[in-house]
């Protein structure tokens, strides 16, 4: 039901999940299936719209911050006091209704760090069965991959001979090629895995929410603005919220659920008075919790794009001529297989910038479309020249930013501060990332599709031109996690337990990107799926079958 249901009486619910991304769909879903009475508040309205859906219009959402919070870093000294956008969906699905839509599981290894560190429950063992509980992979279930989840996930289709030459020179630069970097082994370069399904984006509202929205368990309501938890002795009794001018109030008979997102959850938690004491009473917010974790932690996946102009023709810009998108972009929103319905990416890859790294600590994520685009849904502006480029990802950055409050006031954006590449080993990481690059543009796969590179261009060789380069140019790769981290019981800046539970306050659960401790290696929507459908576990006090942790445990 998509509206308040007088039914559950005064606005009482068992659940109040805030927050309709990605985190928040998964637990709408599994925890009303139980029965129980659910109500998920969303501040963005419904996904109705189209652009949405078709896979190739990201390349009109994201430069126009659509359905987006409009959030942006504070400038920082890192990237040469530059302030860069951190887009965040603020929408029914949240930002898996306006990423790209790549799916990325992280590295076993990344899980099984969050268990050493006193985190029980978190081995990759114990996760795999949720990540395999989310998805339907197309080529079939296996030790590793879902047969029938809800999220539908697929190879890339784009069809651009570049892509199997880009692969083709990551070996013949000696990097290994996977098979499947969500399956048994990460390390290497393969063709991107999307969550597009029938040529439309399969978001987690598609997935987890639409096909339950008049679910009787369930109540959505959107443009709804929660601006603080209410609590009362020690526990968490519902949440405050506005629409519009109105002040309404929901209660919640046995939890808070929190699935706002890094930037928003820890908003949410100070505004309630939980946080740092010293930061609450700078803003005339009364203590009630403290815990000095709170907007702590922040972590990025930081890139640097390198770029080249295409000797040969590729596919993108004949595709890009207005009467063929058009066609292309009705053909996938009615569901069917068009140019529209994929993105110009197609291959990822995992490597490692030295030989002693345990994990692949890099990242490369190709873009065979020309730099800037002609124009993404912009089929008039003026040509340029054919060319493409991949970004270099810095995957586990030392660096660490915060979440601070603006004001008191929950109507003003609360202040990121990213604090990039103060680590000296981000910086020398990204630079090695860099250079690895260029060995792989370098083979002779790539020969053909070569005509010059273009930035940072043959010029810049030493540390200090790459250096001066990345600083100049990096953005985000809109990863943004751990601004309410998990921890053991020995963690002093910890905010949720491994349960997810906020600690010192019953009643309270924090589901989202936020809890990650530390970045995982990838793209991260993934990953807060699982987490989201490991807590509705958690929340129900259910248990996996025996059979799925021994398969897991074989995996």
């Amino acid at each position: 039901m998509s509206q308040q249901n007088a039914a559950h009486g005064a606005d009482t619910y068992d659940y109040i999940v805030v927050g309709g991304g990605s985190a928040g769909c998964v637990m709408a879903n599994r925890l009303s299936e139980s029965g129980a009475s659910v109500l998920l508040l969303e501040a963005g309205d419904w996904d109705s719209d189209p652009l949405i859906h078709v896979p190739i219009a990201i390349g009109k959402i994201f430069p126009e911050r659509l359905h987006d919070w409009g959030y942006f870093f504070q400038p920082d000294a890192g990237i040469d006091a530059r302030g860069i956008e951190c887009a965040r969906g603020k929408v029914i699905g949240g930002s898996s209704s306006v990423n790209v839509m790549a799916y990325v599981r992280g590295h076993r290894g990344d899980f099984d760090r969050w268990a050493a560190s006193g985190l029980d429950g978190w081995r990759y063992e114990d996760v795999l069965p949720y990540f395999r509980r989310s998805e339907t992979w197309e080529r079939g279930a296996d030790p590793y991959r879902g047969g029938d989840g809800p999220l539908k996930v697929r190879r890339t289709r784009y069809d651009d001979k570049l892509l199997s030459s880009f692969i083709e020179a990551g070996g013949q630069a000696g990097h290994p090629i996977t098979q499947d970097y969500n399956g048994a082994e990460q390390e290497g370069f393969d063709f991107i895995q999307q969550t597009i399904h029938r040529g439309r984006r399969c978001s987690a509202a598609v997935a987890y929410l639409h096909p339950i929205r008049n679910r009787r368990s369930l109540t959505i309501v959107v443009k709804a603005q929660v601006s603080r938890v209410v609590l009362d002795q020690g526990r968490a009794r519902g949440v405050e919220y506005r629409i519009d001018a109105a002040l309404r109030r929901a209660h919640a008979k046995r939890e808070v659920i929190l699935c706002g997102g890094v930037i928003d959850t820890p908003k949410l938690l100070m505004l309630s008075g939980i946080g740092d004491p010293q930061e609450l009473q700078r803003h005339g917010i009364a203590v009630t919790v403290p815990s000095a974790g709170v907007g702590a932690n922040l972590q990025d996946h930081l890139s640097v794009m390198v770029n080249y102009r295409r000797r040969d023709k590729g596919p993108f810009e004949a595709a890009m001529r207005y009467d063929r998108l058009a066609f292309a972009m009705l053909k996938s929103w009615l569901g069917g297989e068009s140019f529209a319905s994929d993105v110009p990416t197609g291959v990822t890859a995992f490597v490692k910038s030295a030989a002693e790294q345990a994990l692949p600590d890099v990242q490369f994520l190709f873009l065979s479309a020309p730099l800037p685009a002609r124009a993404w849904l912009r089929p008039f502006s003026t040509p340029v020249a054919d060319g493409f480029g991949c970004r270099v990802v810095l995957l586990r950055p030392e660096s660490r930013g915060r979440v601070s409050l603006a004001s008191g006031n929950p109507q003003d954006a609360p202040l990121l501060i990213p604090n990039f590449l103060t680590s000296e080993k981000d910086r020398a990481t990204l630079r090695r990332g860099v250079r690895m690059l260029r060995e792989v543009m370098a083979q002779s796969a790539m020969a053909p599709h070569i005509e010059a590179e273009l930035g940072p261009g043959p010029m810049a060789v030493d540390d200090d031109a790459i250096d001066a380069y990345i600083r100049k140019t990096s953005v985000t790769v809109h990863h943004p996690a751990g601004t309410c981290r998990m921890g053991g019981t020995q963690d002093a800046m910890r905010v949720v337990d491994a349960e997810l539970k906020v600690c010192g306050v019953d009643g309270l659960r924090v589901v989202d990107a936020s809890v990650m401790p530390d970045m995982v290696g990838g793209n991260i929507n993934a990953v807060v799926m699982m987490i989201a459908e490991k807590a509705a576990d958690l929340v129900l006090g259910r248990r996996l079958p025996a059979a799925q942790l021994t398969a897991a445990n074989a995996a």
